[in-house]
């Protein structure tokens, strides 16, 4: 796991679980395939998510990435 933060009580990383709901995976996927994983394991991982992107931080956007203008 290196250091990743990992839902309380089960080796699967919270990154592990955000990349499967990014890639259109269920969440009744998920939890099948993870059993002892639960839905409010899965809404502590959004809920996590949500609060390290509200920290002070500032991701500049490149040149091209501003094609939007």
């Amino acid at each position: 796991m290196m250091g990743k933060p990992i839902i309380a009580g089960i080796r699967i990383t919270e990154e592990s679980i955000l990349e499967k709901l990014a890639a259109g995976e269920t969440i009744e996927q998920i939890l099948d395939a993870h059993p002892r994983l639960t839905e409010d394991g899965i809404r502590a991982v959004l809920a996590f998510a949500a609060n390290a992107l509200r920290a002070d931080v500032t991701y500049p956007l490149e040149p091209a990435a501003r094609s939007w203008r």
